[in-house]
């Protein structure tokens, strides 16, 4: 599937009341509970439940999409500028370390 796709689909599915406050709170909260999952198996001694982190991963990226659309950005836009700007620190050797423009 691709980007745009996706982001259509995933719009069919949205609540009128669904905003930008929305999007970037949600998002937060569906990656909280993709960390949560990595905690209780810590916790447990268990396994990672690959396909329950999925579907958390999932919502994530539904979270993206909304906030793409809601800033009248494509996914593919902001997919492109994340390899470019890897590619640009991983060029420069600064993969590791903090900030945003290093």
């Amino acid at each position: 599937m691709e980007f745009q796709e996706y982001q259509n689909a995933a719009m069919r599915t949205r609540l009128p009341t669904a905003d930008i406050m929305y999007a970037v709170l949600n998002l937060a909260g569906e990656a909280g509970e993709v960390t949560s999952k990595y905690a209780k198996a810590l916790r447990d001694s268990t396994p990672i439940d690959r396909e329950a982190v999925a579907l958390e991963l999932g919502d994530v990226l539904w979270c993206v999409a909304l906030a793409c659309e809601e800033l009248n950005i494509p996914m593919s836009q902001v997919a492109k500028m994340n390899i470019d700007k890897l590619a640009s620190r991983s060029a420069r050797n600064q993969l590791s370390g903090s900030g945003d423009f290093r």
